[in-house]
């Protein structure tokens, strides 16, 4: 009986939290220089030549002259020319 209910509080526990969590959403931004990050949001940045992937897509890669993965920056910004620039 004692076993029972605590199969049953662990699985009320793992499927609240599984209700509760919700899905981050995350992206690899690119520009038209090739330099791509990472990012949480999808800001307007300056300027054009800027697309979004889902953030897996970095996975599926061959980083090499045409796309150049650049450091996160926890600052908002963008990077252009290969520099960061901050809002």
């Amino acid at each position: 009986m004692i076993f029972r209910k605590l199969l049953l509080g662990a699985a009320l526990g793992a499927g609240a939290i599984v209700a509760v969590s919700s899905s981050a959403s995350a992206y690899v931004v690119c520009n038209r220089d090739g330099d791509c990050w990472h990012t949480e949001v999808r800001a307007h940045y300056p300027g054009t030549g800027y697309t979004y992937h889902p953030d897996d897509w970095y996975f599926h890669q061959t980083w090499n002259d045409r796309y150049h993965y650049r450091d996160y920056h926890r600052e908002r910004g963008y990077y252009k020319g290969g520099v960061w620039l901050h809002f």
